[in-house]
């Protein structure tokens, strides 16, 4: 395995402790035996707890702006692009349990300055949704919907059944056309 790829084992041993276990059993032991690592292996990537969760946070949620990036750089219809390129983002992360979730609640509740990447993220998305195309409110309405999905899976609020929540997003998206 080479040393990337035994980065990403990690990173989602680590992820998959947070989602069954909570945060506070978030050790460096936990993940090493998660990853099928030894300690000193996981301490050759994440010298301490606080560089894994930056190490989570990085990488999930790199992947989940790339994802956003490359949605609304390829819509053919630039009226509502970035309301919908974030909301099926959103929606893939949700079909597929990318674990975004499980980074940005490490990160809430160890050190949530290591959002600060994420909130300037959103504060630009928010920008681009606003100037949309389609009415600033509506746009908005979207992706306060989009991420309140989101949040409700994240945290077993009140989460929707899988036909329920595809005709919820199909709405959404149609809110942006």
């Amino acid at each position: 395995m080479n040393s990337n790829s035994k980065r990403k084992t990690i990173l989602l041993a680590a992820s998959t402790v947070v989602k069954n276990n909570g945060v506070e059993k978030l050790t460096l032991e936990a993940v090493a035996k998660e990853a099928g690592v030894s300690k000193g292996g996981l301490l050759h990537h994440f010298p301490n707890k606080e560089a894994l969760i930056i190490g989570m946070v990085e990488e999930l949620t790199n992947d989940f702006f790339n994802n956003v990036q490359d949605r609304a750089m390829s819509e053919m219809v630039e009226k509502g692009k970035w309301s919908r390129a974030i909301t099926e983002a959103i929606d893939e992360d949700l079909k597929e349990g990318k674990e975004i979730g499980t980074a940005l609640t490490a990160a809430l509740f160890t050190n949530p300055d290591i959002l600060s990447k994420f909130q300037n993220q959103y504060a630009t998305w928010q920008q681009n949704i606003e100037n949309d195309g389609i009415d600033p409110v509506r746009s908005t309405i979207v992706r306060l919907a989009a991420d309140g999905l989101w949040y409700s899976e994240m945290f077993g609020l009140g989460v929707l059944d899988d036909e329920l929540r595809t005709k919820v997003i199909h709405e959404l998206i149609n809110m942006t056309k």
